[in-house]
């Protein structure tokens, strides 16, 4: 099957207008699908972005016309409820005809902190999560009136007026065994941000066997190496700090602080930087030997979208069919 090749509209770092032009961009230059965060602060300041994902993706839906779209990833239980987000990627399914993917994860303190109901403990937020599937799941089987009475959520009297031919798979993010357990039970694809061959295991053990698997991975490109490193240290110092330090930090100060003695060197040796492209195959190999059928690049620096597209159209995307058979 190979690894296909996708695209982040990574909303920390462009406006919105920007994210849009850059998926058009994105879809001109041939890649395989589109993925975009939803978020309510940016990591770190310096991104200076954080508009609304959805208002995007709603407008991304009209502007393009092929490349499939998806949220890496929405969390259905503080910010939205669990009948809003089946609504709006219901409505998002009928405005991109099809070609909408709900990726779902338990979120995280930066994002969710905004609607003051505290941060609850990571097994709390699992099983907020799994009630938030199975009310989106009930709403998108389209079988009358959803009432649900949960630990978490209450659902009076809902029902999607507006649903699309084509059911939108729901995607789940994943760091570890009780992760897969929900996602292998519950998703229709996994979604993860390590190239970790036992979270395909554990996903498969769990009813995932033969369902994709979406994973990514930051790149800087930038025909200067230096000005490349430079930039994925300013804007992406806290990428190394892992999933169970990124869920609970609360602000983009506390990511400041975490990430203080990251070096430049740190985040060369971590994040492919310029223009080679081995180094990008390199650096996706292990998502295409760990069982990954999709990886999504994000390009670091909202300003440097245009010409990432223009080498990737170029450089990168021949020798990215060879090497992953797509």
């Amino acid at each position: 099957m190979g690894m296909q090749l996708g695209y982040t509209m990574m909303t920390e770092q462009a406006g919105p207008k920007d994210l849009v032009g850059h998926v058009v961009g994105a879809e001109e230059a041939g890649f395989d699908f589109a993925v975009s965060s939803d978020h309510y602060f940016p990591w770190l300041e310096e991104m200076g972005h954080s508009p609304h994902a959805w208002t995007v993706l709603g407008a991304a839906a009209q502007a393009t016309g092929r490349i499939p779209l998806m949220t890496y990833v929405t969390c259905p239980s503080f910010r939205y409820h669990p009948t809003v987000v089946a609504q709006k990627a219901a409505t998002l399914q009928v405005l991109s005809d099809g070609r909408f993917t709900l990726g779902l994860g338990s979120g995280e303190n930066l994002n969710e902190h905004v609607v003051g109901g505290g941060w609850p403990a990571a097994d709390v937020r699992q099983e907020m999560l799994v009630e938030a599937l199975h009310i989106i799941r009930d709403l998108f089987d389209g079988n009358g009136y959803t009432n649900f009475r949960g630990e978490h959520f209450d659902v009076e009297s809902a029902k999607l007026w507006d649903l699309p031919e084509q059911r939108v798979p729901i995607g789940i993010a994943v760091s570890g065994k009780q992760s897969c357990e929900i996602a292998g039970e519950l998703a229709d694809l996994m979604i993860a941000v390590e190239p970790s061959a036992e979270l395909g295991e554990y996903f498969d053990a769990a009813g995932g066997a033969g369902k994709p698997r979406v994973g990514q991975l930051p790149i800087s490109f930038d025909t200067d190496k230096a000005a490349a490193v430079a930039r994925a240290h300013t804007l992406f110092r806290w990428f190394g700090l892992g999933w169970k330090v990124n869920a609970e930090l609360p602000g983009p100060p506390a990511f400041d602080a975490a990430s203080q003695f990251v070096r430049e060197e740190d985040v060369d040796s971590a994040i492919p930087c310029g223009d080679d492209v081995d180094a990008v195959l390199e650096a996706a190999r292990p998502y295409a030997d760990a069982g990954f059928t999709h990886l999504a690049l994000v390009q670091i620096g909202g300003d440097q979208q245009a010409p990432f597209l223009e080498w990737s159209r170029t450089s990168l995307m021949p020798a990215w069919r060879e090497a992953f058979g797509t």
